[in-house]
C-alpha cells in the first residue's frame, strides 16, 4: 500500500464521530460515551453492539480530547430573569455559598427573561466554559424543556417544569403560597379582595391567579373581575396597577400582589391617594424581600425562601456532576410561609 493510500486512509478514520457510532449501534451518544469510558452501568449486549459499530466504522476514539473534555471549570452558571430583582439577588447568594463550599465559583446571567439569553448559557455548557448550569426562567415553553432535557446531566430547573421532564427541578407552591395570603386577608375581616398580578403568561403569574381563585372558591367568595388586575413585576408596576383598579371601579379594603416589589409600589400610590394601610386597605405582598421588614407600614407577605430554593439546587446540581449524571432526577418542592407584619393589622 502506498504511503498517499495510507494518510488517505487515515484520514478517513479520523473522520468518524462518537455521533456516527451512537447511530450506526442504534443507541445515544451518552451511551457510545459510557462504553468508552468503561462505565459499569451498560448491559453487555448494548457495549457488544457499540464495539462492533467502532470496528465495522473504524472509530479511533481520541483520547487526548476525551480527557479535554472532561476537564472541570470549577464554575457553575446561575441564569435568571433580573439581577435588578432582590428576589434573585438572594437565590444568588444561596448558590454561591453552596458553591463554594464545595469549591466551585458562580457566574451570574442576566438573561432579562430572553430565551435566546437562556441558549447562549446552554451553548457555554457546551462550550465547556462551565461544568453546570442552574436556570430559573419566567416562561417553560417547549423549546426551553427540550434544551434542558438534552443537558440533563449539567443542568438543575428553579421553577415550574412537567413532572415528566427528566431533569433536576425545585420548584415553588406559589399557588399555597397565594392561597395563604388570600385566607389571611379574609381572616383579618376583610372582605372584598383585589389581586394585582405580575406579568402576563409568566409562569408565576399562572399559578398565583390559580391561587387566588382557589381561595376565594373555598371561602366561598364570588369571583369579581373587576377586582383584578395585571402589570409587572416591578414596583412602578404596583403603582400604576393602582390606578386600574380604581378605574375598575369595585372598591375593595384587601389588596394581594404578585410579589414585594409591586406591594411597595402599590402602597406608595394608595397613601398618595389618601388611603390609609391598613385601616382602609390591607396589603400582602409575596417573597419577603429585605425592603418589606423596612416600608412604612411594614409589609406582610408570603415567604418564598429563594436563598433557600438557590441552595438545594446548587445542592442538586453538584451531586449531578459529582456523580457522572447516575440515578433519577429529584424533585423538590419548597412550601411558602405566611409572614404577618404592620400591612394587615387588626386596626
Amino acid at each position: 500500500m502506498s504511503e498517499a493510500l495510507t494518510t488517505r486512509k487515515r484520514a478517513s478514520r479520523a473522520t468518524v464521530t462518537i455521533s456516527a457510532v451512537a447511530k450506526h449501534a442504534g443507541v445515544s451518544v451518552g451511551t457510545v460515551s459510557r462504553v468508552l469510558n468503561n462505565a459499569d452501568n451498560i448491559g453487555s449486549d448494548v457495549r457488544l453492539r457499540v464495539r462492533k459499530a467502532m470496528d465495522a466504522l473504524g472509530y479511533v476514539p481520541n483520547h487526548a480530547a476525551r480527557s479535554l473534555k472532561r476537564r472541570l471549570t470549577r464554575q457553575i452558571a446561575l441564569v435568571v430573569p433580573d439581577l435588578a430583582n432582590p428576589v434573585y439577588t438572594q437565590m444568588a447568594v444561596g448558590v454561591q455559598r453552596e458553591a463554594a463550599a464545595s469549591g466551585y465559583h458562580l457566574t451570574l446571567v442576566n438573561s432579562g427573561g430572553d430565551w435566546a439569553e437562556e441558549r447562549l448559557a446552554l451553548q457555554s455548557l457546551e462550550e465547556r466554559q462551565v461544568d453546570g448550569a442552574i436556570l430559573c426562567s419566567l416562561r417553560v415553553t417547549p423549546g426551553f424543556i427540550r434544551s434542558v432535557t438534552s443537558h440533563a446531566d449539567r443542568v438543575c430547573v428553579i421553577g415550574g417544569l412537567p413532572l415528566d421532564c427528566p431533569v433536576d427541578n425545585v420548584r415553588l407552591d406559589s399557588v399555597r403560597g397565594a392561597e395563604l395570603a388570600v385566607a389571611h386577608l379574609l381572616a383579618s375581616g376583610r372582605s372584598k379582595i383585589a389581586f394585582m398580578n405580575g406579568t402576563v403568561g409568566t409562569v408565576p403569574f399562572d399559578a398565583r391567579a390559580r391561587g387566588y381563585r382557589s381561595a376565594l372558591e373555598q371561602a366561598g367568595v364570588e369571583f369579581d373581575g373587576r377586582l383584578v388586575v395585571s402589570g409587572d413585576f416591578t414596583m412602578a408596576g404596583g403603582y400604576g396597577a393602582v390606578d386600574l383598579l380604581r378605574d375598575q371601579g369595585a372598591g375593595f379594603d384587601g389588596l394581594l400582589c404578585a410579589n414585594d416589589a409591586m406591594a411597595l409600589g402599590a402602597m406608595r400610590r394608595l397613601q398618595e391617594l389618601g388611603v390609609d394601610v391598613p385601616a382602609d386597605v390591607a396589603v400582602v405582598g409575596m417573597d419577603d424581600i429585605e425592603a418589606a421588614r423596612m416600608s412604612t407600614p411594614t409589609l406582610t407577605t408570603v415567604a418564598l425562601l429563594a436563598r433557600e430554593r438557590g441552595r438545594i439546587a446548587c445542592e442538586l446540581l453538584l451531586r449531578r456532576l459529582g456523580d457522572g449524571s447516575a440515578g433519577e432526577p429529584e424533585k423538590i418542592t419548597v412550601l411558602p410561609k405566611l409572614i404577618e407584619r404592620e400591612s394587615t393589622a387588626v386596626t
